[in-house]
Protein backbone atom coordinates (compact mmCIF):
# COMPACT_ATOMS: atom_id res chain seq x y z
CA UNK A 1 0.00 0.00 0.00
CA UNK A 2 1.70 3.47 -1.16
CA UNK A 3 1.62 6.25 0.85
CA UNK A 4 -1.07 8.92 0.78
CA UNK A 5 -0.71 11.20 3.26
CA UNK A 6 2.52 12.82 5.02
CA UNK A 7 2.81 14.99 8.20
CA UNK A 8 4.32 17.59 5.86
CA UNK A 9 1.45 17.95 3.63
CA UNK A 10 -1.33 18.01 6.42
CA UNK A 11 0.73 20.75 8.25
CA UNK A 12 0.95 22.50 5.02
CA UNK A 13 -2.33 22.02 3.85
CA UNK A 14 -4.23 22.50 7.15
CA UNK A 15 -2.23 25.78 7.53
CA UNK A 16 -2.87 27.50 4.53
CA UNK A 17 -6.68 26.17 3.96
CA UNK A 18 -8.00 25.64 7.16
CA UNK A 19 -11.19 23.35 7.48
CA UNK A 20 -11.56 23.21 3.73
CA UNK A 21 -7.44 21.70 4.14
CA UNK A 22 -8.88 19.08 6.37
CA UNK A 23 -11.67 18.37 4.31
CA UNK A 24 -9.61 18.09 1.33
CA UNK A 25 -7.10 15.39 3.33
CA UNK A 26 -9.58 13.24 4.68
CA UNK A 27 -10.76 13.11 0.51
CA UNK A 28 -7.29 12.91 -0.20
CA UNK A 29 -6.94 9.17 -0.33
CA UNK A 30 -10.72 8.08 -1.94
CA UNK A 31 -9.66 11.33 -4.97
CA UNK A 32 -6.43 9.65 -6.44
CA UNK A 33 -7.48 6.35 -5.71
CA UNK A 34 -10.48 6.95 -8.26
CA UNK A 35 -8.35 9.13 -10.44
CA UNK A 36 -5.69 6.05 -10.86
CA UNK A 37 -9.08 3.98 -11.54
CA UNK A 38 -10.36 6.46 -14.05
CA UNK A 39 -7.32 7.41 -15.75
CA UNK A 40 -5.80 3.67 -15.45
CA UNK A 41 -2.77 4.33 -13.62
CA UNK A 42 -0.70 2.46 -10.93
CA UNK A 43 -0.04 4.49 -8.34
CA UNK A 44 3.76 4.74 -7.00
CA UNK A 45 5.22 6.37 -3.86
CA UNK A 46 4.45 9.91 -3.57
CA UNK A 47 7.65 12.47 -3.78
CA UNK A 48 8.50 14.81 -1.18
CA UNK A 49 5.13 16.43 -0.31
CA UNK A 50 4.73 20.48 0.67
CA UNK A 51 1.30 21.78 -0.75
CA UNK A 52 0.14 19.25 -3.05
CA UNK A 53 0.11 15.92 -3.48
CA UNK A 54 2.76 14.45 -6.27
CA UNK A 55 3.32 10.89 -6.96
CA UNK A 56 5.24 8.73 -9.81
CA UNK A 57 2.87 6.80 -11.64
CA UNK A 58 3.03 4.06 -15.09
CA UNK A 59 0.05 4.73 -17.30
CA UNK A 60 -1.73 1.54 -19.29
CA UNK A 61 0.52 1.56 -22.28
CA UNK A 62 3.86 1.21 -19.38
CA UNK A 63 4.76 4.61 -19.90
CA UNK A 64 6.14 7.11 -16.69
CA UNK A 65 4.34 10.06 -15.71
CA UNK A 66 3.84 12.31 -12.98
CA UNK A 67 0.09 12.32 -10.90
CA UNK A 68 -0.66 16.01 -8.81
CA UNK A 69 -3.56 16.62 -6.93
CA UNK A 70 -4.24 20.22 -5.15
CA UNK A 71 -6.00 23.11 -4.34
CA UNK A 72 -6.06 25.50 -7.14
CA UNK A 73 -4.50 23.61 -9.82
CA UNK A 74 -6.41 24.98 -13.27
CA UNK A 75 -4.06 28.32 -13.15
CA UNK A 76 -1.07 25.61 -13.64
CA UNK A 77 -3.13 23.58 -16.16
CA UNK A 78 -4.32 26.73 -18.23
CA UNK A 79 -0.03 27.45 -17.85
CA UNK A 80 1.19 24.51 -19.03
CA UNK A 81 -0.93 24.27 -22.51
CA UNK A 82 -0.21 27.80 -23.05
CA UNK A 83 3.56 26.55 -22.34
CA UNK A 84 2.69 23.20 -25.11
CA UNK A 85 5.97 21.70 -23.92
CA UNK A 86 8.17 24.28 -24.83
CA UNK A 87 10.40 24.67 -22.00
CA UNK A 88 8.48 22.90 -19.13
CA UNK A 89 6.73 19.52 -18.40
CA UNK A 90 4.29 18.59 -20.62
CA UNK A 91 0.23 18.57 -19.31
CA UNK A 92 -1.02 15.17 -20.62
CA UNK A 93 -4.54 15.25 -19.03
CA UNK A 94 -6.32 17.48 -16.63
CA UNK A 95 -9.20 17.26 -14.31
CA UNK A 96 -10.19 20.78 -12.81
CA UNK A 97 -13.12 19.70 -11.51
CA UNK A 98 -11.11 17.09 -9.04
CA UNK A 99 -7.78 19.73 -9.08
CA UNK A 100 -5.77 17.12 -10.66
CA UNK A 101 -3.53 17.21 -13.04
CA UNK A 102 -1.10 14.06 -15.44
CA UNK A 103 2.34 15.58 -16.09
CA UNK A 104 5.43 14.41 -18.08
CA UNK A 105 7.75 12.92 -15.93
CA UNK A 106 10.83 14.54 -16.40
CA UNK A 107 13.97 12.80 -16.13
CA UNK A 108 16.33 11.78 -14.89
CA UNK A 109 15.08 14.77 -12.74
CA UNK A 110 18.80 16.39 -11.53
CA UNK A 111 17.74 19.97 -9.89
CA UNK A 112 19.28 22.65 -11.35
CA UNK A 113 20.42 24.06 -8.03
CA UNK A 114 23.03 21.46 -7.84
CA UNK A 115 24.59 23.58 -10.20
CA UNK A 116 25.34 26.31 -7.54
CA UNK A 117 27.61 28.05 -6.66
CA UNK A 118 30.35 26.50 -8.53
CA UNK A 119 28.45 26.94 -12.02
CA UNK A 120 25.84 29.48 -11.34
CA UNK A 121 26.71 31.05 -14.32
CA UNK A 122 25.84 28.13 -16.53
CA UNK A 123 22.76 27.57 -14.55
CA UNK A 124 21.64 31.49 -15.18
CA UNK A 125 22.22 30.78 -18.70
CA UNK A 126 19.67 27.87 -18.58
CA UNK A 127 17.12 29.91 -16.99
CA UNK A 128 17.41 33.08 -19.38
CA UNK A 129 16.86 30.27 -22.14
CA UNK A 130 14.02 28.84 -20.54
CA UNK A 131 12.50 32.30 -20.49
CA UNK A 132 13.01 32.82 -23.79
CA UNK A 133 10.80 29.87 -24.24
CA UNK A 134 7.83 30.31 -22.10
CA UNK A 135 7.31 34.13 -22.59
CA UNK A 136 4.48 32.61 -24.67
CA UNK A 137 1.91 35.76 -26.02
CA UNK A 138 -0.80 35.57 -23.29
CA UNK A 139 -3.66 33.73 -22.87
CA UNK A 140 -7.05 34.08 -21.02
CA UNK A 141 -7.52 32.41 -17.52
CA UNK A 142 -4.40 33.53 -15.79
CA UNK A 143 -4.10 36.43 -12.99
CA UNK A 144 -2.00 39.27 -13.59
CA UNK A 145 1.47 40.74 -12.04
CA UNK A 146 -0.32 43.30 -10.91
CA UNK A 147 -2.96 41.54 -9.13
CA UNK A 148 -0.08 40.48 -6.33
CA UNK A 149 0.17 43.78 -5.34
CA UNK A 150 -2.42 43.25 -3.37
CA UNK A 151 -0.11 41.45 -0.66
CA UNK A 152 1.61 44.55 0.23
CA UNK A 153 -1.81 46.70 1.05
CA UNK A 154 -2.66 43.77 3.22
CA UNK A 155 0.60 43.44 4.61
CA UNK A 156 0.64 44.87 8.55
CA UNK A 157 3.54 42.55 9.89
CA UNK A 158 7.69 42.12 10.10
CA UNK A 159 8.85 43.30 6.88
CA UNK A 160 9.96 46.82 7.50
CA UNK A 161 6.45 49.20 5.97
CA UNK A 162 8.81 50.97 3.93
CA UNK A 163 10.17 48.31 1.98
CA UNK A 164 6.95 47.17 1.40
CA UNK A 165 5.28 50.64 0.65
CA UNK A 166 8.25 51.18 -1.60
CA UNK A 167 7.47 47.95 -3.68
CA UNK A 168 4.20 47.98 -4.19
CA UNK A 169 5.02 51.71 -5.57
CA UNK A 170 7.81 50.42 -7.54
CA UNK A 171 5.59 47.12 -8.82
CA UNK A 172 2.34 49.26 -10.35
CA UNK A 173 4.88 51.91 -11.84
CA UNK A 174 6.76 48.94 -13.51
CA UNK A 175 3.44 47.20 -14.95
CA UNK A 176 2.13 50.81 -16.18
CA UNK A 177 5.30 50.99 -18.29
CA UNK A 178 6.17 47.04 -19.79
CA UNK A 179 6.81 47.13 -23.59
CA UNK A 180 5.17 43.82 -23.64
CA UNK A 181 3.62 40.77 -21.93
CA UNK A 182 3.87 37.38 -21.88
CA UNK A 183 2.49 34.29 -19.76
CA UNK A 184 5.35 33.61 -17.01
CA UNK A 185 6.05 30.66 -15.22
CA UNK A 186 5.32 33.09 -11.99
CA UNK A 187 8.18 30.70 -9.88
CA UNK A 188 10.92 29.96 -11.89
CA UNK A 189 13.89 29.39 -9.95
CA UNK A 190 16.70 26.42 -9.70
CA UNK A 191 14.30 24.08 -7.30
CA UNK A 192 11.32 24.05 -9.78
CA UNK A 193 13.89 22.97 -13.30
CA UNK A 194 14.71 19.39 -13.71
CA UNK A 195 17.00 17.92 -15.88
CA UNK A 196 15.29 16.16 -19.09
CA UNK A 197 15.90 13.77 -22.00
CA UNK A 198 13.17 15.31 -24.38
CA UNK A 199 14.85 18.53 -23.54
CA UNK A 200 18.36 19.01 -21.48
CA UNK A 201 16.54 21.57 -18.79
CA UNK A 202 12.68 21.25 -18.46
CA UNK A 203 10.75 24.11 -15.90
CA UNK A 204 8.07 22.24 -13.18
CA UNK A 205 5.62 23.94 -10.92
CA UNK A 206 4.09 26.86 -12.62
CA UNK A 207 2.49 29.92 -10.44
CA UNK A 208 0.90 30.92 -14.22
CA UNK A 209 0.78 34.88 -14.58
CA UNK A 210 0.65 37.27 -17.58
CA UNK A 211 3.07 40.19 -17.71
CA UNK A 212 6.21 42.14 -17.82
CA UNK A 213 8.32 39.40 -18.51
CA UNK A 214 10.71 41.37 -16.25
CA UNK A 215 9.22 39.76 -13.19
CA UNK A 216 10.24 36.44 -14.15
CA UNK A 217 13.92 37.36 -13.11
CA UNK A 218 13.26 37.84 -9.24
CA UNK A 219 12.99 34.05 -8.07
CA UNK A 220 16.06 33.66 -9.88
CA UNK A 221 18.31 36.74 -7.63
CA UNK A 222 17.42 34.74 -4.38
CA UNK A 223 17.13 31.09 -4.83
CA UNK A 224 18.05 27.99 -4.20
CA UNK A 225 18.29 27.63 -0.70
CA UNK A 226 16.51 31.17 0.27
CA UNK A 227 16.89 29.87 3.72
CA UNK A 228 20.12 30.64 3.76
CA UNK A 229 21.81 33.22 4.43
CA UNK A 230 25.62 32.50 3.88
CA UNK A 231 26.72 35.90 1.65
CA UNK A 232 28.23 33.96 -1.00
CA UNK A 233 25.10 33.67 -2.49
CA UNK A 234 24.30 36.85 -2.00
CA UNK A 235 27.07 37.90 -3.79
CA UNK A 236 25.88 36.15 -7.00
CA UNK A 237 23.18 39.02 -7.26
CA UNK A 238 25.18 41.19 -9.60
CA UNK A 239 26.92 39.20 -11.56
CA UNK A 240 23.16 37.48 -11.95
CA UNK A 241 22.05 40.59 -13.34
CA UNK A 242 24.09 41.30 -15.45
CA UNK A 243 24.31 37.48 -17.28
CA UNK A 244 20.42 38.12 -17.67
CA UNK A 245 20.12 41.83 -18.46
CA UNK A 246 22.74 40.59 -21.57
CA UNK A 247 21.02 37.32 -22.54
CA UNK A 248 17.35 38.63 -22.56
CA UNK A 249 18.08 42.33 -24.10
CA UNK A 250 16.38 43.76 -21.50
CA UNK A 251 18.17 47.24 -18.68
CA UNK A 252 19.79 45.88 -16.08
CA UNK A 253 18.18 48.82 -13.84
CA UNK A 254 14.50 47.47 -14.87
CA UNK A 255 15.40 43.83 -14.12
CA UNK A 256 17.23 45.02 -10.74
CA UNK A 257 14.13 46.67 -9.62
CA UNK A 258 11.43 43.33 -10.76
CA UNK A 259 14.49 42.12 -8.18
CA UNK A 260 13.94 44.26 -5.05
CA UNK A 261 9.89 44.02 -5.81
CA UNK A 262 9.85 40.19 -5.79
CA UNK A 263 12.28 40.00 -2.98
CA UNK A 264 9.63 41.98 -1.04
CA UNK A 265 6.77 40.63 -2.23
CA UNK A 266 8.76 36.75 -1.29
CA UNK A 267 9.13 38.19 2.27
CA UNK A 268 5.68 39.48 2.58
CA UNK A 269 4.31 35.77 1.91
CA UNK A 270 7.03 34.39 3.87
CA UNK A 271 6.35 36.50 6.84
CA UNK A 272 1.89 36.28 6.49
CA UNK A 273 2.61 32.85 6.84
CA UNK A 274 4.80 32.99 10.50
CA UNK A 275 8.29 32.30 8.61
CA UNK A 276 11.54 33.83 8.41
CA UNK A 277 11.71 35.68 4.98
CA UNK A 278 15.43 34.41 4.53
CA UNK A 279 17.95 35.85 1.93
CA UNK A 280 14.66 37.39 0.11
CA UNK A 281 14.91 40.63 2.32
CA UNK A 282 18.57 40.74 2.04
CA UNK A 283 18.15 40.33 -1.63
CA UNK A 284 15.06 43.28 -1.26
CA UNK A 285 17.73 45.50 0.74
CA UNK A 286 20.55 44.96 -1.73
CA UNK A 287 18.40 45.62 -4.94
CA UNK A 288 16.41 48.56 -2.83
CA UNK A 289 16.37 51.73 -5.41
Amino acid sequence: MVRILTTALARNVTGVWGAAGERWLADLPALVHGLAADWDLTIGEPYDLTFHYVAAVLRADGSPAVLKVGFELAVEATALTAFDGGGAARLLRADPARGALLLEQVSPGGRLRDLVPARDPEATEVLAGLMRQLHVAPVAGLPTVLSQAAAFDRHDGPVPADLVRDAAGLMRSLCATASREAVLHGDLHHDNVLSGTRSPWLAIDPHGLVGDPGYEVGSILFNPHPDDRDPVLLDLVPARLRQLSAALGEPEDRLAAWGFVKAVLSSVWTADSGGDPGRALDVAVLLRP
